[in-house]
């Protein structure tokens, strides 16, 4: 069932074009990831089919009965509002009974009248379900106070209770945008598994990649103005989007080889005396007008810091409170000169507290930092706040360095940094208040790194963070020279760069494992399986009884031997069709819906050919034992 179609949907702001004539539809069950560089505009597309912006052209038509739930990267709250007031709020009817009817009975002079009426609404749109639904997930948010103000709490815990209000209300398409910043690994394990189930249709922008693969079944990318659809989750649009850009490079490449012809034909000096030289004419002109759309993604980059001494960073019994709350008790570490450190915990638990005390922004209450003298520390904090609006982007960088130099000897420019980070000719030259706030982020990080540090001390990195600037900054490390430290709660950066983790377990106690964050995941789950196997008492089984004898197979059935003799006429059938739509693809390269409908039909046919491979294998070796077992049959029987 369609819930919503966008056509022709256009915007710009000023002279900067985010996106031209795009359309997208949204179907009942859809689970849609958008993605995209910071400031292609995913979050202005949200809104405009969330219906809190418009387009400049084309048009959104959803049915009457169709309510859409958003959630912005950045709530508005009621500051005064209690927490469950604010999960309460909005326009829907549902959501005005449930406030009228909290009010109603917190009167001193209760009107019984009144709340009579109110309770029977409350069960007429099933307000008691969505109450009580309301607190069961503000507790699994981690909120359990639910009359405290807004104003009392904390920017990650004010974005739990919107995210609360959003899951909780009626709809039939749920916009979130970036709904895991903030979060810690369990809750976000929970939110997986809440929304993978959740019914209706589901739009969202997140760089989490692991939440992609387990929630998405549709990947829509917005890149160079232009949607691209993939069908399945974050692991098939990479492989789809691989395919895609294969064939648009070969596109490309034969675009240039034909204009190379052109080119050489007009410099002999053709004149337009006849139709045909001036069709010829026409053609250079189109060609030489038509632009690549090809990304540049996997850009090495690797910067030359300066030389790390014999001695790194080294903690010595490092305690740290706040009032009664111990986040840090007597933690001891010596940094290694290729660390790569990953810090988890709760939120609250003291993550950024120990990267600040290691950074000498915040002073430890006991224990020492010694930092040695060759270190030159580079801090990427979650606050964006020093940043000076009215400088321009090439500006703030080049207050760092206008050159830094890679391990290669080779000089880069700050322009030719910025490209690598992606901002592209008159995007380094725009005023820092015009960038969205992923897009500072972004020239944040690049600010931090042009200063050639040989120690990063990253604070959740990926906040806000676009997907294409987290796989370049993964790149830098991997070339990194250098320890890094990381706070992060994207499981995937952690899988990709850590190779030890520091957990926050409570009461101040850092526990140290080796490995990335699913070894370290894998290891907690081990410590909770053999607590429960040990509290449990397993069944004695009878083996005698539950055993049984193997029954030996003398030949095949009748179906398996018709399948055992087609099956290799059907792989080969399908291997060509296979061949044949690679063709048709590369014919369709610029027809982006029939590209599209070629390369479902073909991953199709390599899902069909994938079982069939596997029935050939399976048969082959049931065979190989029916011969086994006619063979010891006739040895046994002479």
């Amino acid at each position: 069932m369609n819930f919503l179609t966008g056509e022709n949907i256009s915007k710009s702001y000023g002279e900067r074009q985010l996106f031209k004539d795009i359309n997208l539809g949204i179907n009942d069950g859809d689970k849609i990831g958008l993605i995209g560089i910071n400031g292609t505009g995913k979050s202005t597309l949200l809104k405009i089919i969330g219906g809190i912006e418009s387009g400049d052209t084309g048009k959104i038509i959803k049915g009457n009965t169709v309510h859409i739930e958003y959630l912005a990267q950045n709530p508005d709250y009621d500051y005064e509002a209690t927490v469950i007031d604010q999960v309460f709020n909005g326009n829907a009817p549902i959501m005005k009974v449930i406030r009228d009817y909290r009010q109603a009975i917190q009167k001193p002079d209760k009107e019984n009248e009144m709340i009579i009426k109110l309770s029977q609404k409350m069960d007429e749109l099933k307000g008691w379900d969505i109450e009580s639904e309301a607190k069961a997930v503000l507790t699994r948010l981690g909120i359990s106070d639910f009359d405290v103000k807004i104003k009392e709490l904390s920017g990650g815990q004010r974005k739990k209770i919107a995210l609360a209000s959003a899951l909780i209300k009626p709809s039939q398409i749920l916009i979130l945008d970036e709904p895991t910043n903030h979060l810690d690994d369990d809750i976000i394990s929970w939110l997986e598994e809440y929304l993978k189930t959740k019914k209706g249709a589901l739009l969202m922008v997140t760089h989490d990649r692991y939440f992609l693969d387990r929630v998405a079944n549709r990947i829509v990318e917005l890149d160079n103005g232009i949607l691209y659809e993939y069908k399945g989750n974050y692991s098939d649009f990479v492989e789809k989007k691989l395919e895609r850009q294969k064939i648009e490079a070969s596109v490309e490449r034969k675009r240039q080889r034909l204009f190379k012809k052109e080119l050489e034909w007009m410099r002999k000096g053709a004149k337009a005396r006849t139709t045909k030289q001036k069709a010829r004419i026409d053609r250079f002109e189109k060609i030489n007008e038509e632009s690549s759309n090809i990304s540049q993604e996997n850009i090495e980059i690797s910067v030359a810091g300066s030389r790390l001494g014999k001695k790194v960073i080294e903690l010595k019994d490092i305690c740290k409170s706040f009032g009664n709350k111990k986040i840090i008790d007597n933690f001891s570490y010596i940094l290694l000169r290729n660390d790569r450190v990953g810090i988890v915990g709760p939120n609250g638990s003291g993550k950024s507290t120990l990267i600040n005390i290691i950074a000498n922004k915040v002073s430890a209450d006991s224990g020492i930092v010694e930092i040695g003298e060759t270190v030159r520390l580079g801090l990427y904090s979650q606050e964006t706040y020093h940043m000076d609006d009215n400088l321009r982007v090439i500006e703030y960088i080049r207050e760092v360095a206008e050159y830094i130099t890679t391990s290669d000897g080779e000089k880069i420019s700050a322009s030719q940094m910025l490209e690598n980070f992606l901002f592209f000719g008159e995007d380094q030259w725009i005023f820092i208040r015009k960038l969205s706030g992923g897009e500072k982020r972004r020239l944040y990080l690049l600010r931090v790194l042009m200063g050639s540090p040989n120690v990063l001390l990253l604070d959740e990195p990926t906040n806000d963070l676009d997907i294409e600037t987290l796989k370049v900054l993964e790149d830098y490390i991997d070339n990194f020279r250098g320890a890094v430290i990381a706070v992060s709660h994207d499981r995937y950066f952690l899988d990709r760069i850590a190779d030890k983790i520091f957990s926050f377990e409570g009461n101040g106690n850092i526990v140290q494992y080796t490995g990335n964050y699913t070894d370290y995941r894998d290891h907690m789950k081990g410590i909770e399986d053999n607590r429960k196997s040990t509290s449990i008492s397993k069944p004695k089984v009878n083996k005698k009884k539950s055993e049984k004898k193997e029954k030996k197979i003398y030949k095949l059935s009748y179906k398996e031997q018709q399948e055992y003799d087609q099956i290799d006429k059907i792989i080969a059938d399908i291997e060509e069709k296979i061949e044949c739509l690679e063709v048709k693809i590369e014919e369709a390269a610029t027809d982006y819906i029939l590209l599209q409908e070629l390369l479902d039909e073909k991953e199709g046919l390599e899902v069909t050919l994938n079982e069939k491979m596997e029935r050939w294998v399976y048969l082959n070796e049931l065979v190989e034992e029916i011969e086994k077992n006619k063979a010891e049959k006739n040895k046994y029987d002479i």
